[in-house]
């Protein structure tokens, strides 16, 4: 895409911010009613976390298969096929809702997580494709603020489906994604796709990434899965300690859960705003959002007031606005075309990790919070000291075709 369509085709960042709003759904949506969900099951805490968990982690394991394919047979196909699969998983759920089978559901759940392998994480790296430099940057913290808008309004739509009847939300994703799934193959061109490379050489590419620039992206992978562990486990934790301690349900429940997300979200799209020209100073926003979310998450055991807690949550959210949104911007930018698939699902795959293992690690230790609130903080910590340590600045090199990669510098360039 050139730089003077950005403006013009603005319907085609629209139709792509949309996707990873609908794949937050398939969790955040459905975070509010868990104790609703497990009261009609009568399952215990652990076990209605699963159904966060089972849709997670396929998801996690799928996505690299996804990137491979997106790869080799293309962006918009994978998104297309996976946006589908997505919605019919998310139609079984209902059914299993109406058949009154919970291990049905939790099946439907990881063939709807299977579907969501291939659309979020997929139009990340078509994004990074379609727009260049400076608008890459944006376009990417669009993508994330979008992202985090799902995050935000999911609980408050949730609450207001479950109004309805307790399993409505599960018959909003197929409602959602057939639409946006054609506009996507109608009005979405990726035409201009490279033909892929020989397998043989493909798998050479990616070993030689990992061989040189493997120890700063495995740390910006365990940052995204960090982020991601502590915000998530941090929502599950919240949504039982409003519904058994508060008893705050309802509407009112999820506009209370989309506080933090609020300030993720639009922490995001300022961030990505910023680096678009400030691609040097990515290292220590995400060192910052680390130390922000440490120190708030070291003062949630301590906290009784719902008010400060809160704002801590806010915070929370907000530190992870300052991660996340230049982890993508660096992890897409600092590898090749044809390689940017699989490492960007990759990348995906540890997000979606963390997603499925935050709430169950929080549920099973709610009744210990000093000991889960200051382990998750020294986690947090320890990622920050690693990000300082090995994440190196960027600096922006400009390739055949008027494309730019992020070259992950050890030292400043000399003169000559």
């Amino acid at each position: 895409m050139e730089k003077s369509s950005f403006n013009n085709q603005w319907y085609v960042l629209a139709i792509l911010s949309s996707i990873p709003v609908i794949m937050v759904l398939g969790n955040s949506m459905i975070i509010p009613v868990l104790p609703t969900i497990g009261a009609k099951f009568e399952v215990s805490s652990f076990q209605t976390s699963l159904l966060i968990t089972l849709f997670s982690i396929p998801a996690a394991i799928v996505i690299p298969v996804a990137g491979i394919l997106a790869d080799r047979v293309g962006r918009k196909k994978t998104i297309f096929f996976s946006l589908i699969l997505y919605g019919c998983g998310g139609l079984l759920s209902g059914l299993a809702a109406i058949w009154n089978s919970y291990s049905f559901m939790l099946i439907s759940r990881m063939i709807q997580g299977i579907g969501a392998a291939g659309t979020a994480p997929i139009t990340m790296v078509l994004v990074s494709d379609l727009y260049q430099e400076d608008q890459r940057s944006k376009s990417l913290g669009i993508i994330e603020a979008a992202n985090a808008m799902g995050k935000v309004l999911s609980p408050i739509l949730g609450s207001i489906l479950a109004m309805i009847i307790w399993y409505a939300m599960f018959f909003a994703f197929p409602l959602l994604c057939v639409p946006i799934a054609i506009c996507l193959w109608f009005f979405v061109n990726d035409s201009n796709q490279q033909k892929p490379p020989p397998l043989s050489e493909y798998l050479t590419h990616l070993k030689k990434i990992g061989q040189r620039q493997g120890k700063w992206m495995s740390t910006a992978f365990f940052a995204g899965f960090v982020t991601m562990f502590a915000m998530f486990g941090v929502l599950f934790y919240f949504s039982d300690y409003l519904e058994n301690l508060l008893h705050k349900d309802g509407i009112l429940k999820g506009l209370i859960l989309a506080i933090p997300l609020l300030g993720l979200c639009l922490t995001s799209y300022l961030v990505g705003s910023y680096v678009k020209q400030k691609t040097n100073k990515m290292k220590w926003l995400i060192v910052t959002g680390l130390m922000v979310s440490c120190l708030m998450m070291a003062f949630v055991p301590w906290t009784e007031r719902f008010l400060y807690l809160s704002a801590l949550l806010l915070f929370i959210g907000v530190g992870c606005g300052f991660i996340l949104p230049c982890l993508n911007t660096l992890i897409t930018s600092a590898v090749g075309y044809q390689e940017r698939g699989m490492i960007t699902s990759l990348y995906s795959s540890v997000r979606f990790l963390g997603v499925a293992l935050g709430p169950p690690s929080f549920g099973a230790l709610n009744d210990r919070p000093i000991f889960l609130f200051l382990g998750v903080s020294i986690l947090l910590l320890l990622t920050a000291f690693l990000a300082s340590l090995l994440i190196r600045r960027p600096l922006r090199v400009r390739g055949k075709k008027d494309r730019s990669r992020l070259f992950m510098r050890r030292k400043r360039f000399s003169p000559t």
